[in-house]
């Protein structure tokens, strides 16, 4: 493990957490391709029925999907980075555990 290493993982992290914390204030830039599609494809069916009369609950219930769905998969990354942070840590740490104990005392 090098700190470059760490030092990338930090940065992946603290990437990932602004993204989620942006989905979670319903900002629109940290979705992916398929996510912001489905966002404005359930904004502009809201439109529509709105301006038909209608009820757009659909396309509400749509949209909070979507939004649950990017938070949960931010949430996933996430961990996953923070679990990738701390096998580094704990193969250093084993790393320096070996190389200490095989020492000439």
């Amino acid at each position: 493990m090098s700190n470059a290493d760490l030092r990338r993982l930090d940065r992946e992290i603290r990437a990932t957490s602004k993204k989620l914390e942006a989905v979670r204030r319903g900002e629109l830039w940290p979705l992916n391709g398929r996510e912001r599609r489905a966002m404005l494809r359930a904004a502009a069916s809201g439109t529509y029925r709105t301006a038909r009369g209608r009820s757009a609950s659909r396309a509400e219930t749509q949209m909070e999907s979507t939004s649950s769905a990017a938070e949960m998969r931010l949430t996933a990354e996430l961990n996953a980075l923070h679990g990738e942070r701390q096998r580094l840590i704990t193969e250093a740490a084993r790393a320096k555990a070996a190389k200490k104990s095989s020492g000439w005392w």
